[in-house]
């Protein structure tokens, strides 16, 4: 199988094509209710974040880091998935970020880490992060030694990647190639897979039963490599994985205990 077929999600999930509008229209549902309080982390125009705080004082911080392998989506598609976190009395975030290829992955990483050190600095307690796909490779990036600065990295009470690329090698294969423009110092530098993890920072690998091989094979592998929980949901493909962070779910309890 080429590269290409083995990491394209929408051709194998029945209606696949909808999710998108119907993540938009959901997102857009929740801020009609929860109207977000936007803040800027940087000087590119996308160097901002979403923030929800829920009534009375937060219990900690939760982030979530958007997927769509670094090149579309932003925080305004997945708002709704502050939902679980935000009922249970967590402030959520959602930070953009400069989309492939206006900025390479190692780039878009600084800017995360960016984003989280500004949100935290806005909300007191523990900080929860997960990601889903490429955010989810964002979320394991922010759990590797040397990329959040000491005292916020000690805040980090649990990682959980999402169906996470955890190796970029890959993709140097597909026709994202042209825009992701990876080579071999920056797949190196940019896989989790092949970076330690910070000591003691608790990371949860989070992958669908039902998603294509490649991704499975992406969270075993970190899994794997940072010797961390798996956890296989049944039937859960890729679109849906993330939906337990709309309410109380397995998911969310894997995130925010």
């Amino acid at each position: 199988m080429d590269m290409d077929t083995a990491y394209t999600n929408s051709a194998f999930i029945p209606g696949g094509d909808a999710y998108a509008p119907r993540w938009a229209a959901k997102a857009a549902a929740f801020r009609a209710v929860h109207p977000p309080e936007r803040l800027v982390y940087g000087q590119g125009a996308r160097n901002w974040a979403d923030l929800y705080r829920p009534e009375g004082t937060s219990r900690g911080l939760m982030v979530f880091v958007h997927g769509g392998y670094w090149l579309r989506f932003g925080p305004e598609d997945f708002s709704h998935l502050a939902a679980g976190a935000l009922a249970a009395g967590f402030a959520c975030a959602l930070p953009a970020y400069t989309l492939a290829p206006e900025a390479r992955i190692a780039a878009i990483t600084a800017e995360v880490a960016r984003a989280v050190a500004i949100l935290a600095e806005r909300v007191a307690g523990p900080v929860h992060l997960a990601g889903h796909s490429a955010g989810g490779h964002l979320a394991a990036r922010m759990a590797c030694e040397g990329v959040l600065p000491a005292p916020l990295a000690a805040r980090l009470a649990r990682v959980v990647p999402v169906s996470p690329v955890a190796d970029l090698a890959p993709l140097m294969l597909t026709a994202m190639q042209a825009d992701l423009r990876l080579d071999a110092a920056e797949v190196a530098a940019e896989s989790p897979v092949y970076l330690p993890r910070r000591a003691n920072t608790d990371v949860r690998i989070w992958v669908g039963g039902a998603e294509r091989p490649a991704f499975l094979a992406q969270a075993g592998a970190l899994a794997t490599a940072w010797a961390c929980p798996l956890r296989v949901e049944p039937t859960r493909h890729h679109f849906d994985v993330i939906e337990g962070l709309e309410t109380s779910s397995p998911l969310l309890s894997a995130l925010i205990g």
